[in-house]
């Protein structure tokens, strides 16, 4: 599993902010899933980037659980032994500088990125307001991600065909359908709609019919936490 350098070189530190504004020590933001091959963005230390390439060698830790319910994992005594549900990854780590770990997943709409991995030298739970930022933090990451994401690896977002795509009557119709059910903005509507149709190898045209024809929902209160899926 490789650093990305298209993803992080010259372009935002996407561990930065955590690091400002969390009471943490180091972060490690990782892509998997449906979008994109296994690979690590960016980490902010040599901790940090250990603690992804163990969960993804051993195949456990909190990283796989918040990816399954996309919901944080928090860890306030990542040293302890009592009733610990991941044997080797706490073996891995014990007598690290690992006292606590809170795992963020990355998710937009339908589309499941990868997880912001955080972890801290003492032991003690994120306050009500610091998850609460750490969400704020992943989403926009989510969508730095995604965006990146887009721009690099889709063919749906080659220049010369954005008009004849843009240009098609039910992708307006499908886009507008997704702003309804999720509430996000017009952009935000498309970009769930392409990055749907990159996750799950299909085109724009295909993934806009089915959300036209009620196959395919975006709606957050209906939505089970694996995401929507095609009916």
């Amino acid at each position: 599993m490789d650093i990305a350098p298209e993803m992080a070189a010259g372009e935002e530190d996407v561990c930065a902010p955590y690091l400002a504004k969390l009471p943490i020590t180091g972060a490690a933001v990782s892509l998997f899933g449906g979008a994109a091959a296994e690979t690590l963005v960016s980490a902010s230390d040599e901790l940090a980037a250990r603690l992804d390439e163990l969960q993804f060698n051993l195949g456990e830790g909190p990283r796989w659980r918040a990816h399954k319910t996309r919901l944080p994992v928090l860890i306030p005594d990542a040293q302890s032994t009592v009733g610990h549900e991941w044997p080797m990854f706490h073996q891995a780590i014990a007598g690290t500088d690992a006292a606590a770990l809170f795992v963020f997943p990355l998710t937009v709409g339908a589309v499941d990125l990868g997880v912001v991995e955080l972890y801290r030298s003492v032991p003690g739970n994120l306050s009500r307001s610091d998850q609460s930022m750490a969400a704020v933090l992943a989403g926009q990451t989510s969508w730095y991600l995604l965006r990146k994401i887009l721009t690099l690896r889709s063919p749906d977002t080659d220049p010369a065909l954005e008009p004849a795509l843009m240009s098609r009557r039910e992708i307006h119709q499908a886009t507008g359908m997704v702003l309804a059910q999720s509430g996000a903005t017009a952009s935000e509507s498309l970009l769930m709609l392409r990055a749907y149709a990159f996750a799950n190898d299909l085109t724009l045209k295909e993934t806009a019919a089915a959300v036209l024809k009620g196959r395919l929902s975006f709606d957050t209160d209906n939505r089970g936490p694996g995401g929507p899926a095609l009916q």
